[in-house]
């Protein structure tokens, strides 16, 4: 896992998911989470189930939505603290899936790590309105002590900017998430390629 991880946001993007999307998997990203807020298990349903055809080649996570993974066919989850524990996720999902886990503390990071994640979303490094729960920004402080503490692939989200990127993946994280930056852009291909190319450094 490396690179530009792409979440998808309806409410702020100029062309929608599907676009959106579109754009991303032809820049070359290799993960995409479907994250969908306040609305319809059904809606949620159909446009999880148009995204993933969308992916081959590409990881397709649900955020939150367990149920939604399963019924879509899609190759994991990402939770936040207060969602469906990894175990009862991982008894579901069943050995082969993807599960992610949004950590704010080392702590946090450390009981994931053992639980059995696949991934850690540090969040939010730097303040962001694009999330309203996300919390206080964790900081570049943080992200270090979880990359010495724990091995697995580290996604940092959270008010990052193509200003702030370089030093975010010089801090420790193998992905970054620039939902705003992106979505938000007339041309989302040639933005998130902008952040692609910062890997290749």
């Amino acid at each position: 896992m490396k690179g530009y991880y792409f979440i998808t946001d309806a409410a702020l993007s100029r062309s929608g998911n599907i676009s959106d999307v579109e754009n991303a998997l032809a820049a070359k990203v290799r993960i995409v989470q479907y994250r969908a807020k306040g609305v319809s298990t059904r809606t949620m349903l159909a446009e999880a189930a148009a995204l993933k055809k969308l992916c081959r080649g590409a990881k397709f996570l649900v955020n939150d939505r367990v149920d939604v993974a399963l019924a879509v066919g899609a190759d994991g989850v990402h939770l936040g603290q207060e969602d469906l524990p990894i175990e009862v996720a991982r008894e579901l999902l069943g050995p082969e899936k993807i599960i992610g886990i949004t950590v704010g503390t080392l702590e946090e990071a450390l009981t994931a790590a053992r639980q059995g994640a696949d991934y850690l979303g540090v969040s939010p490094i730097f303040f962001t309105r694009t999330k309203a729960d996300a919390g206080p920004p964790a900081g570049l402080s943080l992200l270090r002590a979880i990359r010495k503490a724990v091995s697995l692939p580290l996604a940092a989200i959270g008010g990052i900017t193509l200003a702030n990127a370089a030093e975010v993946i010089a801090a420790g994280a193998d992905m970054i998430c620039a939902i705003s930056e992106v979505v938000t852009h007339p041309e989302v291909c040639g933005q998130v390629e902008k952040f692609q190319k910062l890997f290749a450094c």
